[in-house]
This record gives C-alpha cells, structure tokens and sequence, in this order.
C-alpha cells in the first residue's frame, strides 16, 4: 500500500478481535515508532507495549475513576472501554522537560497509526488515559508500565484487527488557507 493510500484509508477503528497482533506485526510498527522523527533527534519518548487485559483494564478503571468526578459521559455504558478491548495498547511516556516532547510523540504515535494501516491492523490514538496518570494510583500506574524518571504520559495507541468499519470523515477545505 503507498503512504498516500495509506492515509487516505486509515481510520480511528474502536472494535477488536480478541486476537493478538502478531510479534513481527508489534515489531515492525516498534521499528516505525522509533524511526519517527523528532526536534533535534532527541526521540524523547518511551513506548511500553502491553498485552496483558488485566493492567489494561486496571489502567481504564482508574481513568475512569478520575474522569467520572468530572462526569465522563462514556463510563455510563458497562461495555465501555477506553482502550476499546485492543489486545495490545502502547502506552507513549514523554521526557517531562524537553520543549518538543508533546509534538514529537504526536509524530510518533501518528507513524505508528500508519505502519499499522500498512499492515492491516487497527488502531486508534487515545489521549483518555491521560486521566489515570492523574489519580491515586498514578505512581503505582507508571511503575507497572515501566515508564522512566523524568517522564510522564503523553498519549497511547489501541491495536489489533479491527472488526468495525468507518467512513471517512468529511475533507474541509475551509480549514486551508493559501497565501501566495
């Protein structure tokens, strides 16, 4: 698939098949996440890959926890999931006191978005569990998923085989402006 196709078909999927990527799959979108671009190549980003449902869900039950206070209108569905049930979720953890660590794990977890189109895999970018680095257990949170001293999270990546399908989303040329 060229990249052009690529971004053109790549959607936010928010329903997964219970089956795990594959290693080579997970290898090969790692490999793209770290190839990524960044302000003076300093790759200020930390990924933590993780399969395991159980720290997944711990991980939404405390976003959930924290978001509810502030009347997170998703938690009213019991199926809900802010991860959406992916089998794997990569977690991107940022170095606190660089100026360009939020942009350059934007471009990161973006690059994997379109790696994991390229090989048929869905995804969706999360920034909802920011909520959980927030809470009482924040501390316990960054020690399971080995996030480094110095860093904090920044935004995560739901993957697996998607069951859903989407439409695009409408082109608004309006947003452009062209100055000559």
């Amino acid at each position: 698939m060229n990249i052009l196709q690529t971004i053109a078909t790549r959607r936010s999927h928010r329903a997964y098949k219970t089956e795990q990527i594959s290693e080579t799959e997970l290898n090969q979108i790692l490999t793209a996440a770290l190839q990524s671009p960044s302000a003076r190549n300093h790759q200020p980003w930390h990924f933590s890959v993780v399969q395991d449902p159980d720290l997944i869900q711990e991980v939404h039950d405390e976003a959930a926890k924290v978001l509810e206070k502030d009347g997170g209108r998703h938690f009213n569905d019991p199926d809900f999931q802010i991860f959406y049930h992916a089998p794997t979720v990569v977690f991107i953890f940022g170095e606190k006191d660089f100026s360009w660590t939020q942009v350059d794990c934007g471009i990161a977890v973006q690059t994997m978005a379109l790696a994991a189109e390229g090989l048929g895999i869905g995804s969706v970018i999360l920034g909802l569990p920011k909520a959980a680095f927030k809470g009482d257990k924040a501390d316990e949170l960054r020690k399971k998923l080995q996030c480094p001293e110095g860093y904090d999270f920044v935004i995560a990546l739901s993957l697996g085989y998607s069951t859903d399908m989407k439409e695009p989303h409408d082109l608004r040329e309006e947003k452009i402006s062209r100055i000559e």
